[in-house]
């Protein structure tokens, strides 16, 4: 009976190294395809990275934009990608990061979720991008009149019970609502939705293993920003 059970775990220790061999072998290949590193060519510094964001949006909000043949490149982009920055953008329908930062397609490596805060799926889609594709900057967008930081707010106040995984939402935002109410803010969603910016840009610079340890390396680099939704302009934090 021993020798069987043995036998049996080793079979299936041999069968997960099997796969596991598979899923890192597969990685290889797509690292092989996307990362810039598969192109010298490709390669940015992270002030590189940020300073193309911020000029970028200097001609977007100045109605100068040069990125408006979306076909341009379009054969390129079918073999592979080269993003050159990360985004954690808001859900916001009237928030759109290649315009406001006069961006091409392939040009930036986007996760949304509404309240723009990093949960796990975000924070494993970061990953892939500074592992596999070699992002060297990351950068937590908010926005003006964010109606989720808003909401917060109201359903923090009010006590009110939400249904569906609303709740959630909520949770992701209420720390940077509890810091601004006792700051006591003169206006208290501006302030909210700048702290949510910064809360998040520090829990991606503590994000072990493969994002803290890319910014302590100084391989990649953080930046908080706030778009405002009525000049089309972006401050940095």
């Amino acid at each position: 009976m021993c020798n069987d059970r043995s036998q049996h775990l080793s079979r299936r220790s041999l069968i997960a190294a099997g796969a596991t061999t598979v899923v890192m072998g597969g990685l290889a290949d797509v690292y092989a395809q996307t990362s810039p590193n598969a192109d010298p060519s490709a390669a940015v510094l992270p002030d590189e990275a940020l300073k193309r964001l911020a000029d970028g949006n200097t001609r977007y909000s100045s109605n100068t934009s040069i990125n408006r043949d979306m076909s341009a490149g379009r054969a390129g982009r079918a073999q592979a990608q080269y993003p050159f920055a990360a985004l954690v953008s808001c859900s916001d329908s009237r928030v759109a990061p290649e315009l406001a930062f006069d961006q091409g397609p392939g040009d930036l490596f986007v996760v949304r979720v509404a309240g723009n805060f990093v949960n796990t799926d975000g924070l494993a889609s970061l990953e892939y991008g500074v592992k596999i594709l070699g992002i060297p900057l990351i950068v937590v967008l908010g926005h003006s009149n964010c109606g989720a930081v808003a909401a917060t707010i109201k359903v923090l106040k009010e006590k009110t019970k939400l249904p569906g995984h609303l709740p959630q939402l909520v949770n992701a935002i209420k720390p940077s609502i509890d810091l601004v109410e006792k700051q006591k803010a003169a206006d208290p969603l501006a302030a909210a939705i700048a702290q949510n910016v910064r809360y998040n840009v520090e829990r991606l610079r503590r994000a072990k293993p493969i994002v803290a340890e890319a910014v302590a390396a100084q391989k990649v680099k953080l930046a908080g920003a706030v778009y405002d939704i009525g000049t089309g302009k972006v401050s940095w934090l």
